[in-house]
Formats: C-alpha cells, structure tokens, sequence
C-alpha cells in the first residue's frame, strides 16, 4: 500500500491522487475560456498545447488524439508561429477535402484576427487545389483533363468485357484500381504481380492477378488516347518535378486530418519537404478515418516515430460526450508502421449532460422530439441557432432535419462544399460535411437500420475485407458526427434503429431487428 501523505503535503502530488487527478494548472484562463464568446472558443489555444506550436522537429511530425482534444487548434496555431518565427517563409496549410480547408481558412483569420499581415504568407488549399495550382506553375501553365469516377467505371466495364472468364466484381475492380493499381501508380505487370495489397485481404492468385492486369493496362491505354489522368498521376508527375527541383514553393506544411491523406499526396508531400527540418507537421486521428485505406507513411519517406504526439486532454467535449461517443471506437489503433494511438487515458475538462438516445416509432415522432429538443437549447440554454449542427447519413436524409427545425418555427442552412454558417439559422449537414466542424448543441438524426451503416456500400462489398473496412468507416462517420458537439448531443432514429446505436446506448437497443 501506498503511504498517506504526510501533514500539510500537497494532497494531489501524492501518487494514488496523480492516478486519479489530472490537476489543471491555468484554471482560471481555462475558465474565462468556457465563457468566450463561441466563434473565440473556437480557436482557443490552452497553454499546455504551446509546446506542440512552438517546439522545433528534426524531421516530419505528427500530433494525434482523439475527437476534440485540440489537433487542429494546434495546427492552426503551428502554422502561425512558424509565419511569425520565419519572416520571409511560405507557409501552406492544407487537408484533404475543399470543405475543411474552408473550414480552415476561416478559423486561421481569427487566430491572426490582429496579425492580418501574416496570414499573407499562410496559404490555405485542399490538397487537390494545391496540386493544381503547382501543377500549372510547374509545367508552365499546362492544364490537364481529369478523369471522373464514372469515366474509370465506365472504362474498366468495357475493359472487363474483353477478358473472358473472371469473376470480378465491378465494386471490385473500382476499389483494386483506386486502392492499388492507381493510389501506387503501378505502371507495369511485373509491379503489379508483386505489390504488397495492405488492406485488401482477397487472395489473389497469380492467373488471377495476370486478368486483372489486362484489364487495368487496357483502362490505362484508354485513358492515354482519351487526353485523360487521374488525380493521382497529376500528383505523381508533380512531386517527380519537384523533387528534382532544388527548391521548393512552400518553406514548411502543415496537414490537418491527415489520417485521410492518400498516398498520391503523400508523395507530393514529401517532394515539397525535401527531407528539411520542421518542414512538416501532421495533426490527425486514425479513428476518424473515412476516407483512405490503410498504408505506410514509411514506404513513402515520411517517418514520424518519435515525433508523434497524442494529445489526451479533451477542451472541447464534454466528459459525457466523449465517453458515450468512444463507444465506438477500440481502446487504441495503430497505423501500418506501427505507431499506436491510445484512445484510453483521454479526459475531459468539463462536463455538462448526458447525451440523448432515442428510437420513434416513425419519422414525424423523430421530428417532433428533436423540434422540442431544439426550443428546449434555444429557450433554457441560450444557445443560438447558429452554434446547433444537425446531421444525417446521407442527402436523402436531409428532408428529416429540415421537417424537425421547421416544427421548432427556426430556419435552417443545408451546408454545401464551403460549410458555412448562418447567423439565426440551424446548420444541417450529411456526416461526411461534420469533419471539422464544432457546435455547442448536435443533433445527429434519421440513425435507422437501413440507413447507417449504408445497405449500399454493404451489399456492394466484394469481401469480408471490403465489408469489415464498410463497417469500420460507417462507425466512423458516426463517431465524427457526435463528437461535433461541445455541450449538448441528440442521437436518434425510427424503429428499427441502426445497430450502432447499441454501442452508443448504455442501456440495450430498443426497437431493432431482433430485439
């Protein structure tokens, strides 16, 4: 047994204490945080997180942790200091998709609200952007034909058709092309015979892999003679140009939601880098993966072992959120070069009510809850309608929220690519638009049996592989869309619900298939 603390001891330096306690030594900032205004708390960066800002890195670096423990507050702040520490430094701030660096760029204009200057020199693009805009300033303006999602479908069936005897599935195909022959460039049989598949459990036999390879080789003849690439070859020739350049557009890069990074753009990534200290810095969460399949950083020249951070302290969701929403999700998750993200041992530094689950009998039962839920927020809590998020799976879902904030006498915007708000407006979005976003009060609705996880994507499933990897992005997607909210979450859905809801719910499911 542990000795008790001798007389007049600080009580909370005594180890049983420290295995119970994390002491918070800026109370009082963190405090008068809580009561800023919500587009200040925000950006609020908490004193224990400047070391992450301000440290200096010998080589690549990534800081990681769970849904609200600041990641990409410390991005944002990362790439300010380093404007303010390098003077004459271009500095680009990216992610992956166009409504994050949206996201992005408005919350970067409040960070340096009084320092306007530097965000001259802070470029914020979605990586597609980015490689557009240096693919052209590369190759001299050259503008290039990409091909579309239907075109690479359309191009494999008429390829397909060609080779007698295979049973590949056109689900298949798209996901071996986009995860394998494409994401790596592979150019030839021989590359393509012996690429390690990570993530893609499907055995697959020599013969097998030969029909593929006719398949793939003709797509890739097809594209050639239409003038077409794929983004992944416009990523490609860019990072091989730069990578022979002795310089590089960009002095340092700051990623955020980097576990979405595919490995066309970490490539890219890599060329911009050049191998120099501090030059990137990553900020990310394996558990919100949803859109990339799983590869090593390693292969590609970013190593991050050792400069990998978790964050465990959580200032933006409430202790009651955040543990209901980790129900989701396992104790720990590593990436393919090993390195473990613990999701135990996360706290949180306030509290506030425990989230609401519910099944209704019907939509318009649903709707009328969340309608009194909302009145409820706007009425007792004083929460503004624009500081409550409401989210679906789906855009075949949005009708639901639009029906529950219309029985509540509220308007609403339906967010679109640029995910902006409105003042005096209920912001309602699909699940995949949430990454990013923060409110004090979310409603996540229409969580149904036949609509989270998508019957769509399970009966598409060329394998357990690809089923297993469906269910793991759909849990997710919904992990992402609770933990948007601070103070306030609301999950619901019609009888039967989705069977997520069960690992949400401390109590059993109600009202599923079976139950």
């Amino acid at each position: 047994l542990t000795p008790p603390s001798p007389a007049g001891a600080d009580p909370f330096a005594h180890p049983d204490a420290q295995r119970r306690f994390r002491v918070m030594r800026n109370v009082e900032e963190l405090e008068r945080a809580l009561e800023y205004p919500w587009d200040k708390w925000l950006v609020f960066l908490h004193p224990a997180q400047r070391q992450l800002v301000d440290r200096d890195f010998k080589g690549p670096a990534r800081v990681a942790g769970s849904a609200g423990t600041g990641k990409t507050i410390v991005a944002l702040h990362r790439a300010a200091a380093l404007a303010r520490k390098h003077p004459e430094a271009r500095i680009l701030l990216t992610t992956f998709s166009e409504p994050l660096a949206s996201a992005l760029r408005e919350k970067l204009r409040r960070v340096l609200a009084h320092e306007s200057r530097l965000g001259e020199r802070v470029e914020v693009h979605s990586m597609n952007a980015a490689a557009r805009r240096l693919y052209r300033a590369s190759f001299l303006g050259a503008e290039v034909r990409i091909a579309t999602p239907s075109e690479i479908r359309d191009q494999l069936a008429a390829a397909a058709a060609h080779v007698a005897g295979h049973k590949f599935t056109p689900r298949f195909l798209m996901t071996e092309w986009c995860e394998v022959v494409d994401a790596w460039q592979l150019d030839s049989w021989e590359t393509y015979r012996s690429v390690p598949r990570l993530g893609r459990k499907t055995r697959l036999p020599e013969a097998q892999r030969a029909a593929l390879w006719e398949i793939f080789s003709s797509v890739k003849a097809a594209l050639t003679a239409r003038g077409l690439i794929t983004e992944a070859t416009l990523y490609t020739r860019l990072a091989a140009k730069l990578k022979a350049d002795a310089s590089s557009p960009f002095d340092f890069i700051v990623v955020d939601e980097a576990q979405d990074v595919s490995v066309a753009q970490l490539r890219l990534l890599a060329a911009l880098a050049k191998n120099r200290p501090d030059a990137l810095f990553f900020a990310g969460d394996l558990g919100q993966r949803i859109f990339q399949p799983p590869f090593s950083w390693k292969a590609l020249g970013i190593d991050v072992r050792g400069r990998s951070t978790t964050l465990k302290v959580n200032y933006r969701t409430s202790h009651q959120i955040r543990t209901q929403a980790d129900r989701l999700l396992g104790a720990s998750v590593s990436d393919v070069d090993g390195n473990v993200e613990e999701r135990k041992g996360t706290t949180s530094v306030f509290s506030g009510p425990p989230p609401v689950i519910e099944a209704f009998g019907d939509p318009a039962a649903e709707a009328a809850k969340v309608a009194a839920w909302l009145t409820d927020r706007i009425t007792n809590d004083r929460i503004a309608p624009h500081e409550i998020g409401i989210f679906v799976r789906s855009p075949a879902e949005i009708n639901r929220a639009q029906d529950a904030v219309a029985r509540a006498k509220l308007k609403s915007k339906v967010l679109d690519e640029t995910v902006e708000s409105a003042i005096g407006h209920v912001s309602i979005g699909t699940m995949h638009l949430a990454k990013g976003l923060e409110f004090r009060a979310v409603a996540v609705m229409a969580c149904d049996d036949e609509v989270i996880p998508s019957p769509e994507r399970i009966e598409a499933a060329a394998d357990d592989s690809d089923l297993e990897e469906v269910y793991n992005t759909e849990r997710h997607l919904l992990y992402v869309a609770c933990t948007r909210a601070r103070d306030y979450l609301l999950v619901t859905g019609a009888t039967p619900v989705s069977e997520f809801l069960d690992d949400l719910s401390a109590k059993a499911a109600v009202g599923r298939k079976g139950s």
